[in-house]
């Protein structure tokens, strides 16, 4: 179909926003070596991206069926640019907080908006073809950013990577590109929907939404405490790159989950999950390069192939049909729960006990959270 033209520019701007979230992940370490705090202040600015995302995810999930795709998607990217001008004009823990709001906000309206308008745009009332290409595009995005930082790092120690420039000439091309692009909200019958997206729990939902917490919090670790763990042993620079393959090669075993029935999905993914972090925990403990990346991909495969999308799917299948959309809403809402809390509390005790006591304790807690999950996977779905 004709209109298919148009799904490489939105996931070209898709990329280049969820690129931007964590293009200033390997210079954590050193942003709070400058300012002269702890690991806590560094999570703490890391967590601030939650606060952007969940109130802009839940009370103006629907602003794009008002004011038009196209011109959400817009804002996204120029929040997505104020985020990396933000870091590239003052270089600290503080900018970072803020940064990471506002990156967070972007964020909230891209994810609101970017299936529907990818849907509309191909000219499909299948989902799953849409909703692969966000995917695509989100997954490559979140990892691509740190990688890049992470190469420019490799070649001069600086806190105004290269990278900070190009991604802001990446989202003026893709400012250009959606601005090209068809307005769909206004093909849409009927009055516009509420923007209003509160979360509806159900049984089999909560046990989805516990799976993707512990998911999501050892993502968060490997992105805002592993660069300050890594630099112990003059490897921060490298952090760009454990965070690259903790998110984006997840998408290599997506085509696997998709096979399997969503309870079995989720609770392969958590069995990965440990040894994972085993060998991750170890790997930033001694300084093993080679077992912090084995271990980053294996968690990828965990949190983002077998657990994300059979706990999504999961989801929307023990919740009925009228309220899918808001069940969904809940899962995201403890995925982003177990994206800062777990993250704080970690880098709390990492300042006061150091940091091996630190990972011990994620790690117990991650153990003892796994060993609850499994055996009440295994029952019937109830509502």
């Amino acid at each position: 179909m004709n209109e298919r033209r148009h799904a490489m520019p939105l996931a070209f701007a898709l990329c280049v926003i969820t690129a931007g979230v964590n293009l200033q992940a390997p210079l954590y370490a050193t942003y709070a070596r400058i300012d002269g705090v702890g690991v806590m202040a560094t999570t703490i600015a890391f967590s601030f991206y939650v606060a952007g995302v969940l109130p802009i995810l839940l009370a103006l999930g629907g602003l794009s069926d008002r004011i038009g795709r196209r011109r959400v998607m817009l804002i996204a990217l120029l929040l997505s640019a104020s985020g990396t001008g933000l870091m590239l004009a003052y270089p600290h823990i503080p900018a970072l907080a803020l940064a990471r709001f506002v990156l967070g906000a972007g964020t909230a309206l891209m994810s609101a908006t970017a299936t529907a308008y990818m849907m509309e745009l191909i000219g499909s009332e299948d989902t799953s073809g849409a909703a692969n290409w966000v995917t695509a595009s989100t997954s490559i995005g979140f990892g691509l950013g740190p990688a890049l930082t992470s190469a420019c790092l490799m070649f001069q120690e600086t806190v105004r990577p290269p990278s900070f420039p190009l991604h802001l000439a990446a989202t003026a091309l893709a400012v250009c590109l959606v601005w090209r692009l068809p307005e769909t909200a206004s093909r849409r019958a009927g009055a516009p929907a509420s923007m209003l997206r509160l979360p509806c729990f159900t049984r089999k939902g909560l046990w989805y939404g516990s799976a993707i917490l512990l998911c999501w919090a050892t993502t968060g670790l490997v992105i805002s405490i592993l660069p300050s763990a890594l630099a112990t042993h003059g490897l921060s620079m490298y952090s760009g790159l454990s965070t690259m393959l903790a998110i984006s090669c997840g998408l290599l075993f997506q085509p696997m989950a998709r096979k399997l029935e969503p309870g079995r999905s989720t609770r392969i993914g958590l069995l990965i999950l440990l040894p994972a972090y085993a060998m991750l925990a170890w790997g930033a403990w001694s300084g093993t390069l080679v077992a912090v990346l084995a271990g980053s991909l294996l968690a990828s495969s965990a949190c983002y192939g077998f657990v994300y999308l059979g706990g999504l799917a999961g989801t929307a299948k023990a919740a009925a049909a009228p309220e899918r959309t808001r069940a969904s809403a809940a899962y995201f809402l403890m995925a982003y729960i177990g994206f800062s809390v777990p993250v704080v509390f970690t880098g709390l005790i990492a300042d006061h006990y150091g940091m091996p006591i630190a990972l011990l304790a994620f790690g117990i807690l991650l153990l003892a959270g796994t060993a609850m999950l499994l055996p009440t996977g295994r029952r019937p779905a109830k509502c």
